[in-house]
């Protein structure tokens, strides 16, 4: 049972982006003679919202919350800054309920605020949707500020998502994270692309427009880096695999396809009767 657990558990961890309940229908289907270990997968579910920052919408709300380690109360709930509420999850179903009110208290609350201003027009400047959360942590001596952009397409079998995580410490003005890319490709197969990008940098302001500044550098900078790599992909490994134009070097005119006679206008010999 233990060892049964342990590989359904390891299904959970690698659920691509917005595929968790595609990956529980499977995992029922799979274990129909144990059905009750389903019922025990609580924990995986945790860890793998929090790690993954799962986002939710708020009942009555349109906006959507993170789901994090760094904002949990414990027990379920967690608390989000900019609606001054906090909310039970349900890990399995991932849906909220039972919202209260909750007002953040600390040492850092004005450079909360401040970050959450300035990421706020950060986000909307150079994301088409994300959502974003600003937490005091380890004990309210550093600030957690999380960016988290899903973009699904199931018709078109590709999931993606973009993972921000930086902590800040107002002591030292030191700002430390990383940027996690997975993007899952799943027609007629299975491609997925998982990236890991450590950042560091320094704000010596301390103030949270200087902690948003570093963050768009560093984010600018990666998302070039990945577009190098995409292109060298697509002139280097991926014409080694396959041609680019036919053997012919020359372009199907497909608008004349149906009337192409394979030996004489492909191949550029006499066709015989």
């Amino acid at each position: 049972m233990a060892s049964s657990l342990a590989t359904i558990e390891s299904f959970v961890e690698g659920a691509p982006p917005g595929e968790l309940a595609d990956v529980i229908n499977d995992i029922k289907s799979l274990t129909i003679n144990e059905p009750s270990l389903v019922s025990e997968l609580g924990p995986a579910f945790e860890k793998y919202n929090e790690e993954q920052f799962a986002t939710v919408k708020l009942p009555g709300s349109s906006q959507q919350v993170i789901i994090s380690s760094h904002n949990s109360l414990g027990d379920g709930r967690y608390f989000d800054v900019e609606s001054s509420s906090s909310f039970s999850f349900d890990h399995a179903t991932q849906k909220a309920s039972e919202v209260q009110s909750y007002v953040l208290e600390g040492a850092h609350l004005d450079l909360v605020k401040s970050t959450l201003k300035s990421l706020s027009t950060y986000i909307q400047e150079h994301y088409p949707s994300a959502s974003y959360g600003v937490y005091p942590t380890e004990n309210d001596t550093k600030l957690a500020v999380i960016i988290v952009a899903n973009k699904y397409s199931p018709n078109n079998f590709w999931n993606g998502r973009w993972r921000s995580l930086y902590i800040f410490d107002p002591s030292s003005g030191s700002l430390e994270g990383s940027i996690k890319v997975d993007v899952h490709y799943y027609e007629d197969g299975n491609v997925r692309l998982l990236t890991n990008k450590p950042v560091t940098a320094s704000v010596s302001s301390g103030t949270g427009a200087g902690i948003c500044k570093e963050i768009a550098a560093g984010e600018r900078k990666y998302q070039e880096e990945l577009n190098r790599g995409f292109t060298s992909l697509s002139e280097g490994a991926f014409k080694s695999l396959r041609r680019q134009l036919p053997v012919t070097r020359q372009k199907i005119e497909w608008d004349r396809v149906t009337s192409y006679r394979v030996g004489q206008d492909i191949g550029g010999g006499s066709s015989r009767r």
